[in-house]
């Protein structure tokens, strides 16, 4: 698995390209919550070419969800792809996040 990262302005946009499973999703967590670390941490994920997330992954969106909203933001996700989605809205997870349908969407709604 690889992690595209890109930083437009303040914001960093994640792009993990691959299925988020086992070892993947774990570094893919750390990363997440590595770019949490910032004082004022501004954070998209784009899921477009993400097939599927296990448990792993779904923990890390989680806690990456909690420590945005410790700091009165919520985590933004775009791109999500059908099965993703339906896999957080079974979970419960889906209010959890703000949704895009692009990362230039997600990215412009920091402004």
């Amino acid at each position: 698995m690889k992690i595209e990262s890109q930083r437009v302005g303040t914001v960093d946009l994640l792009t993990p390209i691959g299925a988020l499973v086992d070892e993947d999703a774990e570094q893919f967590r750390r990363n997440l919550l590595d770019r949490l670390q910032s004082p004022n941490p501004r954070l998209v994920v784009s899921l477009a070419e993400v097939p599927y997330l296990d448990s792993v992954a779904l923990e890390g969106l989680l806690d990456a969800a909690d420590a945005l909203s410790e700091r009165a933001s919520v985590l933004r996700l775009a791109e999500v792809p059908p099965n993703c989605r339906e896999v957080l809205e079974l979970t419960g997870m889906a209010g959890r996040f703000r949704f895009f349908k692009s990362g230039n969407d997600a990215v412009k709604s920091y402004l």
